[in-house]
């Protein structure tokens, strides 16, 4: 596979020292198990001292050898606990070692029973929340698959609602996430990695990809990126987005998240690669373009031709969410010239006695305007809509009857934050939102001359932009004729026939040949079966 960027030097520095959080993971790692229970029980209570919720059960296995159950109250299942695991082993009749593999393997009705034979995986199973047995006399102790904890039931995304299409989104269950891709690919080609990221909050991090359709470039790239995270906690997937994007100081998401299993699975059919991680159902996945940013899931359940007027109307929409402050902002300022005269004077008129110039009047309104936005996200579901919604009405009303600012430019704000809307993605959204005060500024001190400076530094750095390894603006630029079949227009399905090739060479068939629908084929066959009756 050709990929667009220079290999990383940090995925090649395997000599670095270790830091200290290492230093102590490798320590503990060494750290096995003893063959006296005391030992290791105190072992394990120095390290969960002050844990209140970290049980300690002492018992016998078959009321004679002495055992230590360790587990975390709250994040085992206790009925299977108290039906299953202590029942069988306290009435056991097994002495020895064998015997007592033997009723754990294959006598006990737990699905999931391990082995743990350092204090490490001990501490691992423990926070997981499978209760471990510690036995006298034995180096090695089990674990029990039989961890629960209250999660959230599965519910439609509220930032990625659509019309038609799936209502299930992701939870913050990893498991439940797992099982929501396994719905949509059965094939046993979908590979999954696991990884943890953390020193303190130990986070099960999910690499999932298809053998054979994802490029080994990019999957060892990915684990490269996610190997090298040292920090003491994750807790969100935007963590991980900050730590493994190309260019950290762009205002551009370069990681696509979402919390869709059916936009997951789509994006897994074209060879990327997605990561999720626990506690969040935000899932992430690479590489990712500008344009995929524009597109929504449902353009692929529309008609293609109506997919394809709505997203000439989004790309319509994000000039006017860009540019439309700043324009105005450049023709009242310089261009007077540009306005229709009987426009410019109804314009003039309504700004007559505002004190404030073009430039100032626009920011104090997007100002206002991103404050009644992010206030009626943060406030409660049942008053935000109302505060947003009457608080511009009743704000712009006051404004213009005091004379702050104009009715015109109302008009503007308004339709600005509507035509932000209408991008799919919040993140690219947030983007263009921060990009609109810097153009804003440029056409009110440059006018025209500003907006095409602004717009030629804003092209030249996502021409720049790589999302590894592979180019912002694929596949326009640099141009792929054959990939623009998805980018300004929607094609008929039965047109898609390959997949996009910078995410990898290999698999690139889609779907059979003569896919177009033809119903003089079934009738044709029809006859002909006739014929033969």
């Amino acid at each position: 596979m050709r990929f667009f960027y220079q290999p990383r030097k940090l995925t090649k520095n395997r000599s670095e020292p270790l830091t200290a959080t290492q230093k102590e993971r490798q320590e503990e790692r060494q750290d096995a198990l003893s063959f006296d229970l005391a030992q290791n029980v105190q072992t394990l209570q120095s390290i969960y001292e002050n844990c209140s919720d970290v049980v300690f059960r002492p018992l016998r296995v078959g009321g004679t050898t002495k055992a230590t159950l360790v587990y975390i109250d709250g994040l085992v299942n206790v009925d299977e606990l108290d039906s299953i695991i202590l029942p069988s082993v306290m009435k056991s009749t097994a002495s020895d070692p064998l015997e007592m593999q033997h009723l754990f393997e294959q006598t006990l009705t737990v699905a999931n029973i391990q082995k743990a034979k350092t204090v490490a995986e001990c501490v691992e199973h423990i926070s997981s929340g499978h209760p471990i047995l510690l036995i006298d006399q034995q180096n090695e102790a089990f674990s029990f698959g039989i961890a629960k904890w209250e999660k959230r039931s599965l519910e439609e995304p509220t930032g990625e609602a659509v019309i038609r299409g799936p209502r299930e989104g992701f939870t913050e269950s990893l498991g439940t996430n797992l099982s929501l891709l396994r719905r949509k690919i059965k094939s046993p080609k979908l590979k999954t990695k696991s990884m943890k990221l953390g020193a303190y909050t130990q986070t099960n991090i999910i690499i999932a990809y298809i053998d054979g359709i994802a490029s080994d470039t990019l999957l060892e790239e990915v684990e490269a990126r996610l190997a090298r995270i040292d920090i003491d906690g994750i807790l969100e997937t935007s963590y991980i987005e900050e730590l493994i994007e190309d260019n950290p100081y762009s205002p551009f998401p370069q990681v696509l998240s979402t919390e869709r299993p059916d936009v997951v699975a789509a994006n897994l059919l074209e060879g990327r690669v997605a990561i999720l991680q626990d506690g969040t159902p935000f899932v992430l996945v690479v590489p990712v373009s500008f344009y995929s940013l524009l597109q929504s899931s449902e353009d692929y359940y529309q008609r293609h031709l109506v997919s394809t007027a709505i997203r000439w109307l989004r790309y319509l929409f994000l000039l006017i969410s860009l540019l439309l402050p700043s324009l105005y902002v450049a023709v009242l300022t310089f261009h007077q010239e540009m306005v229709p005269t009987t426009l410019l004077l109804t314009m003039s008129a309504s700004r007559e006695l505002i004190p404030f110039p073009a430039l100032v009047e626009a920011i104090i309104m997007e100002i206002v305007f991103e404050a009644l936005r992010e206030a009626g996200v943060r406030l409660p579901k049942q008053a935000g809509a109302a505060v947003s919604i009457v608080g511009a009405l009743v704000i712009g009303q006051a404004a213009v009857q005091a004379g702050i600012v104009s009715a015109p430019m109302i008009i503007v704000v308004a339709l600005t934050g509507i035509a932000s809307f209408t991008i799919p993605r919040y993140t690219a959204g947030i983007a263009l939102r921060m990009l609109r005060f810097p153009m804003i500024f440029l056409a009110g001190s440059l006018g025209l001359l500003g907006i095409m400076l602004g717009l030629l530094i804003i092209l030249t750095h996502m021409a720049t932009l790589r999302s590894f390894g592979v180019p912002y603006l694929s596949p326009m630029a640099p141009m792929q004729g054959r990939e623009m079949k998805d980018v300004l227009i929607r094609v008929p399905l039965w047109k898609r026939n390959k997949r996009p090739r910078l995410t990898g060479t290999d698999n690139l068939t889609r779907q059979g040949p003569n896919q177009k629908p033809n119903p003089l084929d079934g009738d044709d066959k029809t006859r002909k079966e006739n014929r033969h009756d």
